[in-house]
């Protein structure tokens, strides 16, 4: 097993682990990288540490990254699952809610931000960037207006990353849509024959969206033009299918559906899935996929064991970029597995909790 004397060291080798997964993604070593960042976990994580214990799973009991004790992301809520002394906070991510009561918090300091941004930027880039020179138009906040949105981190690296292209920002810090500026923006795209890659919320996507029908607006974007769609509705919005939604972006935007993508991420993790590759969208069912430092399986509810191919269950994620809080998390997401990724069901109704991947909250 790899033993970690610090943070830095922890996160140096997972971003060279990165990097040798961008050159040849399946690169060895993700068993043992896993399983030494568990061990550091286990002795800076006192809340994760002391569920551990409970449920008698400890580093010298574990020898397969399968094995390591998943969280449930509601956990996130109560508990402060970090590896970082409160003084070294800096920077929280929050799940969106209506309250902070029920919402989740993942901190993260400099370091530990660096390696979020490197995840997502690598996988991001592997996806959503071909050879058309897009102009950007996120349907997010800046990060100023959004200092607590994971997303709007994501869109921040992003924009900075692509600082040479020409971009927009056209939602305030309540996550309204700035209509004026979208169609000025968007117009000028279609006039000066500029493609144009829009970013944003499922539900921010709805709005506009509707916007457009109510006034009888279309939009013929150059072709090169993309779509990223990301999260749910949480009630901001009508709620639409996947492949309804997906259709009208075509009817209203000009955006043909392989060159619109879905991405599937969340404040408690620091890597991402992707339906497809821009341009090479996946045919139905749409399989997301994690990079190779993060790595899903779809579990049974009843024995929290791995379901075999085409079978529905709990999605757990294993993710190497989660260096400073937990590496292992429960989702609440039901998806069915198939060879080449994992498609998604909804969200599911947890009933009692089982074993490790469903801890008892109140003990820290």
């Amino acid at each position: 097993m790899t033993f970690f004397s610090s943070l830095d060291e922890a996160c140096n080798a997972v971003r060279t682990f990165i990097r040798r997964c961008e050159n040849e993604p399946l690169t060895s070593g993700f068993n043992e990288l896993a399983l030494g960042l568990f061990a550091f976990q286990f002795a800076h994580n006192t809340p994760y540490a002391n569920l551990c214990r409970e449920e008698k799973h400890t580093p010298e009991t574990i020898t397969d990254w399968r094995n390591i004790p998943t969280v449930p992301t509601r956990a996130f809520k109560s508990l402060s699952l970090t590896v970082l002394p409160e003084a070294e906070r800096e920077t929280v991510f929050r799940s969106s809610g209506t309250t902070r009561a029920d919402r989740s918090r993942h901190v993260h300091n400099r370091t530990t931000l660096a390696l979020y941004q490197a995840s997502l930027w690598s996988w991001f880039a592997a996806h959503l960037i071909d050879d058309s020179p897009n102009r950007l138009l996120f349907l997010v906040p800046e990060l100023g207006q959004a200092p607590e949105s994971s997303l709007a981190h994501m869109m921040d690296a992003v924009a900075k990353r692509l600082a040479k292209l020409d971009h927009c920002f056209a939602a305030d810090g309540q996550w309204r849509l700035d209509a004026v500026a979208i169609i000025d923006y968007l117009y000028d795209c279609a006039t000066q024959n500029e493609p144009v890659t829009i970013l944003g919320t499922a539900f921010s996507f709805v709005h506009l969206l509707d916007h457009l029908d109510d006034n009888a607006l279309e939009f013929q974007l150059p072709s090169g033009s993309a779509a990223m769609e990301t999260g749910g509705y949480k009630g901001r919005a009508r709620e639409v299918s996947k492949a309804g939604l997906h259709r009208s972006i075509t009817d209203r935007l000009g955006i043909p559906t392989r060159r619109i993508l879905s991405e599937y991420g969340m404040c408690e993790l620091s890597s991402q899935a992707y339906d497809g590759t821009v341009g090479q969208a996946n045919a139905s069912p749409r399989l997301f996929r994690f990079p190779p430092w993060a790595r899903a399986r779809v579990v049974s509810p009843e024995t929290m064991q791995e379901v075999a191919h085409g079978h529905a269950g709990l999605l757990q994620v294993t993710d190497l970029a989660n260096v400073g809080s937990v590496l292992s998390l429960q989702t609440e997401d039901l998806a069915k597995c198939h060879d080449d990724g994992f498609e998604l069901l909804g969200r599911a109704v947890l009933g009692e909790s089982r074993g490790c991947s469903l801890m008892n909250l109140n003990h820290v």
